[in-house]
């Protein structure tokens, strides 16, 4: 088998796997007797785990030179550990178990995008074509995780996992390798990176339109059971969030102008407010699942005119740096902040107070937005012509 196809398939895999884990993770912990305060603790505790864990393992992988060698320790110490999470009840077990489970699942992230953009390039074909089916396995698991769970019980995850898991782990075998080349980040490269004024209000803009959306991500589930739905509406809620990526990323070199990306930023975080605003005022949990639809227009849009605009404004010995620093902040940073401050303010005032405090963070990033627009919206900077 090609190894461009051995991909596709390891990516449905590995997004499948995060499928369960990310959006299902809150609702076992919910279906366990946790609160949403004890919810976000673990999730956020997560998010440092996750910030140590992927640049540890980036570095392995360097030392070692190589990415599917521990791709594959990292996916069997996962599907392990994700067995024993989703098959404990008890609330000590549960919080060790789920840190391991950030520990080793979060890192293959970026190894696998390496691996993606690599082979794509060796392959001559689009990084996209391949990313494509990391979507697809992404709402498809995510729709199914719902269904197993409310016909079989919560517990019957840790089986559903654990063979993903493994499946992952026996396709991964099979795929090629590809050296690691790229420069880690240094502290007197991430001083030189953060030392334009434009890239930290970039950074700034970010992060405050990034933390609502990872509040959405974490406690979304727990609201729509909450509300009275069923683990698969959770399901099916994340299947049509996840399905409506798939277009918006094939179709970006259509709809993503160069020059108009804080534009682009802005109406996406247009769209986070309407979004949030309306789920605070939704009681009906099938149609707060169907308004995940409008993931089409916020984080798809969001994130690749991010790319495309750190990449406009940082040279190019820089962008690996860029982008490690976007991705810590956007899934990293805000994801931590996101889960206890959102999990506090859950279990103090409710959902939808949570939700509409979404909307008003959301609005902030838009008129923030609007604001690097007026100031940076119409020219071509570099940080190498600055610094």
């Amino acid at each position: 088998m090609k190894a461009p196809n051995l991909l596709r398939g390891f990516n449905f895999l590995y997004f499948a796997l995060l499928a369960m884990f990310i959006p299902f993770l809150p609702v076992y912990l919910d279906d366990q007797g946790l609160n949403p305060a004890q919810i976000g603790f673990i999730m956020g505790t997560g998010g440092f785990v996750t910030i140590i864990a992927q640049p540890l393992w980036g570095m392995i992988s360097d030392r070692t030179k190589t990415i599917r060698k521990v791709l594959l320790v990292l996916l069997l110490c996962s599907a392990i550990t994700g067995y024993l999470l989703y098959d404990s009840t008890s609330y000590v077990l549960l919080i060790l178990y789920a840190m391991l489970l950030y520990f080793f699942l979060m890192p293959i992230d970026p190894l696998t995008e390496s691996l993606n953009f690599r082979i794509a390039e060796a392959s001559g074909i689009s990084y996209g074509s391949i990313r494509t089916y990391g979507a697809l396995g992404y709402g498809v698991v995510a729709l199914l995780t719902g269904y197993v769970m409310s016909y079989f019980g919560a517990h019957s995850l840790a089986l559903l996992f654990a063979g993903i898991g493994l499946l992952g782990f026996l396709v991964s075998w099979f795929m090629p390798d590809a050296p690691v080349t790229g420069k880690p980040v240094t502290l007197s490269s991430l001083k030189h990176f953060l030392s334009n004024k434009e890239t930290l209000l970039f950074l700034l803009l970010v992060f405050i339109s990034s933390v609502p959306a990872r509040m959405n991500d974490t406690f979304l589930g727990v609201y729509i059971r909450e509300l009275g739905g069923s683990p698969e509406l959770v399901g099916q809620s994340f299947f049509l969030a996840a399905s409506s990526e798939i277009a918006v990323f094939a179709l970006s070199f259509w709809w993503l102008r160069k020059g108009k990306e804080l534009i682009i930023i802005t109406l996406a975080g247009a769209f986070y407010f309407i979004r949030f605003f309306l789920s605070a005022w939704i009681t009906d949990p099938h149609l707060l699942a169907y308004l995940q639809i409008l993931q089409l227009l916020t984080f798809p849009i969001f994130y690749s005119a991010a790319i495309q605009y750190l990449y406009s404004i940082v040279p190019e010995e820089w962008r690996a740096t860029g982008q490690t620093v976007l991705a810590l902040l956007f899934f990293g940073v805000s994801g931590i902040i996101a889960s206890y401050a959102g999990g506090a303010l859950y279990e103090a005032l409710g959902g939808q107070t949570l939700f509409l405090s979404m909307s008003v963070m959301s609005f902030l990033g838009m008129v923030f937005g609007l604001i690097l627009h007026r100031l940076y919206g119409r020219k071509s900077s570099k940080i190498g012509s600055s610094v």
